[in-house]
């Protein structure tokens, strides 16, 4: 016994561009024995003869076959055909260059075998922004890849920062009479010492600056506040 295949189509159309005015059909018919396969396009219909199975993959080998009139003649010699492990894909350039789509793919009643191919479909107004699709004939060359965003550059590391001058040691005490001295202690290394100035002259300056430090209050505290925090005039 004889079984149809499931048939699937689609469509673009152009009234200046060949290449866009096309149907896409496709016999979807997984396993096509290849040897078996009969298919002849002609301008006005397709048909189609084959066996499909593969006990391997516990599939019955059988018989299909159909044939269709095409709503609308079609151009074979600017046809192109595909046999893959999963369908037999044609993609037919239909003769006459319209904008405006066919119909129905066939003449005659309705073939129940014969849907829409709805991943390929798009609406008549809306083929322009479509894309194309990877298994049409048309001549477009892939996009290239873009390029990789560069990498950033590391940031450069922060300078260390200089390290403080040791405090200059205390010198050791001396030894109690009768007593051999204590050898002083040794002066831990850190924050230089200030240059030039002994112990006595540092006291001295620090007694002065202490002493002007109050003059300069006695002064401020004699001055007349200023005028924004003077106190306001009783009104």
């Amino acid at each position: 016994m004889t079984t149809h295949p499931e048939v699937l189509w689609a469509q673009r159309s152009s009234a200046s561009a060949p290449e866009k005015n096309v149907v896409y059909l496709t016999v979807n018919l997984p396993d096509i024995i290849e040897s078996t396969l009969e298919s002849d396009l002609s301008a006005t219909g397709f048909k189609f003869k084959a066996k499909a199975g593969n006990a391997a993959k516990g599939l019955q080998e059988k018989e299909y076959e159909f044939s269709i009139e095409f709503y609308d003649e079609v151009d074979p010699e600017n046809s192109s055909k595909r046999l893959s492990s999963r369908a037999l894909d044609l993609v037919l350039r239909k003769k006459t260059a319209k904008a405006e789509y066919w119909p129905r793919l066939y003449k005659g009643s309705k073939l129940q075998f014969v849907k829409t191919n709805f991943s390929k479909w798009v609406d008549e107004d809306e083929q322009d922004e479509a894309q194309p699709l990877p298994d049409d004939d048309l001549d477009m060359g892939g996009m290239g890849g873009m390029g990789g965003m560069g990498g950033m550059g590391g940031m450069g590391g922060m300078g260390g920062m200089g390290g403080m001058g040791g405090m200059g040691g205390m010198g050791g005490m001396g030894g109690m009479p009768g007593m051999g001295g204590m050898g002083g202690m040794p002066g831990m290394g850190g924050m230089g010492g200030m240059g030039g100035m002994d112990f006595e002259q540092m006291l001295a300056q620090m007694q002065q600056n202490k002493a002007t430090d109050i003059t300069e209050d006695d002064s401020d505290d004699d001055a007349p506040p200023p005028l924004e925090d003077a106190p306001e005039a009783s009104k």
